[in-house]
Parts: structure tokens; sequence; C-alpha cells
């Protein structure tokens, strides 16, 4: 069954919800993750561009990053050589976030590659764990950035354990319009430029099929692309073709 589609038109209320209300904060008001990240010392804002590594498996955990801008695949390499999607994330998520979580030296864990070009903002993990020791409440925005890179991960995993790619292709795309869609007359544009081959190496397939597969949709009249962005015009309609 495809990966099922709710609340689209929550998306801009959803997107920016990372963010907690603690009377007994000593945060200001309204304060956000993005907020905190950028107040840490040895802070920096990087640019990484589309299909760069930000890191590899086995590289020195010592940063925890923030998406800015942008969207960020997060993927596992087995011995195999094969790599699986884990999650794709969106702005204003939180990942590199093991060292925080074992409290000593780590080392990544994922790959982590710009699926777009990305800003991203910085932070040393010691200053990360300092900030949280101050005050709890930085504790919990991080939680709940965490909590939402937990979900995405669900989700990708829900999409890729379909073994019939025109499932797995209409499932991601239903995340992405979850993710990064933005709802207009027409239907839910995806907000991100995406080549066939990027949508393949997300769904573990080969541009070729990509190209057919969505050629299949387009004459189903179930979405349009006008410049690498995908429209797709009633997700419920996409999800129920696959059921």
């Amino acid at each position: 069954m495809v990966t099922s589609y709710r609340g689209f038109t929550r998306f801009n209320q959803q997107k920016n919800s990372q963010m907690v209300g603690n009377s007994s904060s000593t945060l200001p008001p309204n304060k956000t993750l993005l907020d905190v990240i950028k107040s840490l010392d040895g802070v920096s804002t990087e640019i990484v561009d589309r299909s760069k590594t930000i890191f590899f498996p086995g590289d020195p955990a010592e940063r925890v990053y923030l998406i800015r801008r942008g969207a960020v695949r997060l993927s596992r390499v087995y011995e195999t050589g094969e790599e699986i999607t884990v999650a794709l994330l969106r702005e204003n998520s939180l990942f590199g976030v093991l060292s925080l979580l074992t409290g000593h030296r780590s080392d990544r864990f994922y790959h982590a590659v710009a699926f777009t070009r990305v800003e991203l903002v910085a932070a040393p993990a010691t200053s990360v764990r300092n900030a949280i020791e101050q005050d709890a409440s930085v504790g919990l925005l991080l939680l709940q950035g965490l909590s939402s890179r937990v979900l995405q991960t669900e989700t990708m995993i829900e999409t890729l354990t379909h073994r019939d790619m025109s499932s797995r292709l209409a499932s991601f795309l239903l995340v992405l319009c979850r993710d990064f869609g933005v709802p207009g007359e027409k239907g839910v544009t995806i907000d991100l430029r995406l080549s066939h081959q990027a949508i393949a190496e997300a769904i573990g397939s080969t541009r070729v099929t990509i190209t057919r597969l969505l050629g299949e949709l387009k004459s189903a009249s179930l979405l349009a692309i006008d410049r690498k962005k995908i429209t797709i015009f009633d997700p419920i309609a996409l999800a129920k073709r696959f059921n």
C-alpha cells in the first residue's frame, strides 16, 4: 500500500512548528532552534552545492547541523555497496546529532548529501552540549528537532519497502508533497528542482525507469513537470491509484 497522504493543506503550519513555549525557560519567548544554534560558540554557515557530500560514514561526529535552506539526503551505505535513503530533510531539520546522544567522540553513521543546494548552520557538538547543560529548554528544542527526524526516517523506510517501483515512486512523491509541497490552484507543487537522476538515487532506481514512470503519470493526468518542478494535481488520487 502506498504511504498515506494527510494534511497537505497544513504544510505551512507544520513546518514551522519546531519551537517550545516554556514559562520556566531562560530562553526568550518563541525563540527557535535556529536562533539557539546561531548563538552558540564556534557556529558557522556553510553553503553546499547539489550532490556534494556534507559528511561520509566514519567521519568524526564533531558538529551538529541545521538546514536553513534546501534539502539534505541521509543514507546508509552497506557492505554490498548498496546505498539506502533513510531521510530527506527539509529546512529547520536537525542532523548530525550522534555525538550528542553518545556523550563522547563518535564517528558518523550516515552519508549526508546535499539533495539541492543547501545553506547549513553548523555548531560544534561541545557548544551544543554546554548549552543543554545551562538551559534545559535548549534540550527540549533539540528533542523536537530530533523527533521530527525520526518521523521522517520512518516514512522514508515505509516508502522504500515497496518492491514495485511504480508504488515506490508514488510514495516518494507523496512524501515530497507533505514535506516540500506548496498548495496552489492546480494542485500541490513540490518546491524542489528535481532531476530524474536525483529521484532515482533517492529511491534505488535508475534514471531510465524514473523517466518512464513519470511519463506514465503525466499521461494519466496525475502530475505535470515544469522546469524540474513537479506538481501533483490531486495527491489523494495519486495515493488511491496505487493502493
